[in-house]
């Protein structure tokens, strides 16, 4: 028995289940496709160490494919789209992959990526479960963690297991879905996907519906869509990034106001530091009902914070989650006092310690002391405890044998008035080794960047400045609201992003 969804779609049949804008499934369309599903999954005899890759725009069917793969005990590699055949094919043979489930815009690069897997997309895979028994499968199936694989800014993306706080697991699917139940995410109310569904935070909202709360899902974030599904839906929880707030915060007023959101109870988010001004002007306009996670995907959530509590103490992320132990450290490992910035450093009180699939290296790499994983971050601990993030750690640049953290000029340029979003990168200099520059996305293509230099320069120490400002036209973030700055700094000096020219001062 399929549990959970199977009983939804006993006493609720005709209720809507998921909706993506293309295709609407009721609980009984969707436990008849889970079931085919799964039962055609079961048939492929798949290897217990074998992994099925889902890959697509945000739909309906990613959502099927994950929860099918779950169900038939299998482990779920979720794929970025947007990758080229080599990238998925990496990912395809690091993670020994042997089925594909894609959106027919991927087939190709998926069959180019590696040619000995088999590759569906939705087309082929509704045209084979239709063949499919509708029985229900096995219950005493233990689900498998998926395999996530991380954004590879620093070098070829790497697998990592997702642990038990991110997915609750267990010795069959009645487990499970108890576990699932009893979580947050299978609290009451309608949830709305609007983030990638190749990230864990969407993923984790998707798990939801097995505890009976309803999807509606958004194939892209565009902010007045988003408010219009919140109120024609009557969504009452989503996940977001502090990108996403932006976006929303940038809409004329008139629209805004046009759509009730009132119903909405949660939003959750994740993916990068919010910035103070943006989330106390979401909590001025939604209500006090952000909660903030912050963790990684090796780790799970480390900390967490609710409005109330964020408004007492802005900026920060929280306090460590119960299992973990949160410090901050010196690259040795040596502890840093209140105060003092450093790695973000966390330990597992319940045995989750996580590794790189296939790399020891960099598993052993990843830990600072015995059991202390290093988040990769920059920050620091307040004398009760609260985490605050100041860097990420690969972020650091390295100038006239000073170390300068960009987070510090970009939040600076962050408060002019015409800056949309900003990236600080460090860029190859003849005599300090590396300087700063800053790309500049702005609301006002007029603007001098002259004067954003001397904006920084007027409110930070000279050292901590950008030399040289770029105006931009291009987003600079990833749809999780994530800078990969490897990857800017590499287009900046390949002459890709250079939109006008620099303008800089000694």
């Amino acid at each position: 028995m399929v549990a959970g969804i199977a009983q939804h779609a006993a006493q609720t049949p005709d209720e809507h289940a998921v909706t993506d804008g293309v295709v609407t499934w009721t609980w009984s369309e969707l436990n008849d496709r889970l079931n085919r599903a799964v039962n055609w999954l079961l048939a492929q005899d798949i290897p217990a160490e074998s992994r099925v890759a889902v890959a697509g725009a945000n739909s309906a069917h990613v959502a099927l494919a994950h929860l099918a793969t779950t169900y038939a005990g299998l482990s779920a590699v979720p794929v970025n789209y947007h990758l080229t055949a080599d990238e998925i094919g990496y990912i395809v043979r690091d993670a020994e992959v042997h089925t594909v489930l894609c959106s027919p815009d991927v087939k190709a690069a998926a069959q180019a990526g590696d040619a000995r897997v088999a590759v569906l997309d939705w087309a082929d895979l509704d045209t084979v479960i239709a063949d499919a028994p509708p029985d229900e499968p096995p219950a005493d199936l233990a689900p498998a963690k998926p395999l996530y694989y991380t954004s590879g800014t620093t070098g070829l993306p790497k697998g990592v297991e997702l642990p038990d706080q991110m997915f609750p697991g267990g010795a069959s699917m009645v487990e499970f879905v108890e576990r699932v139940v009893n979580s947050p995410i299978g609290s009451p109310g309608k949830h709305l996907v609007v983030a990638p569904m190749h990230h864990t935070g969407p993923m984790a909202g998707v798990r939801g519906i097995i505890a009976g709360r309803p999807l509606v899902i958004l194939p892209r974030f565009d902010p007045e869509q988003v408010l219009a599904a919140i109120d024609r839906e009557r969504v009452q929880a989503t996940m977001m990034v502090p990108t996403h707030f932006s976006r929303l915060l940038r809409l004329p007023a008139e629209i805004r106001e046009r759509y009730d959101v009132a119903g909405l109870r949660t939003i959750v988010h994740t993916g990068a530091a919010c910035p103070v001004e943006v989330k106390r002007a979401m909590i001025d306009w939604f209500g006090p009902i952000l909660l903030e996670a912050y963790g990684s995907t090796e780790a799970g959530t480390v900390t967490m914070i609710d409005s109330t509590e964020w408004l007492a103490h802005p900026g920060s992320v929280g306090r460590a989650m119960p299992g973990y132990e949160l410090t901050i450290r010196t690259e040795d490992g040596a502890v840093l006092p209140a105060g003092t910035p450093g790695l973000v450093c966390v330990r597992s009180t319940t045995g989750n310690n996580p590794r790189y699939h296939g790399d020891p290296e960099k598993t052993r790499r990843s830990y600072v002391a015995d059991g202390v994983f290093a988040l990769g971050e920059i920050g620091y601990l307040d004398e009760d405890g609260y985490l605050y993030l100041t860097d990420r750690a690969s972020d650091m640049v390295v100038s006239g044998g000073v170390n300068i953290y960009p987070a510090e000029s970009e939040a600076v340029l962050r408060t002019h008035p015409a800056v949309v979003d900003v990236a600080v990168i460090g860029i190859p200099h003849e005599d300090l080794g590396e300087q700063l520059c800053a790309l500049v996305v702005t609301s006002d293509p007029g603007v001098d960047p002259a004067d954003l230099v001397s904006w920084t320069r007027d409110r930070l120490a000279h050292y901590k400045c950008p030399n040289l400002v770029q105006i931009v036209d291009f987003e600079l973030r990833s749809a999780m609201g994530k800078l990969n700055k490897r990857q800017l700094r590499a287009d900046y000096l390949a002459g890709v992003a250079a939109a006008a020219p620099a303008v800089g001062r000694p």
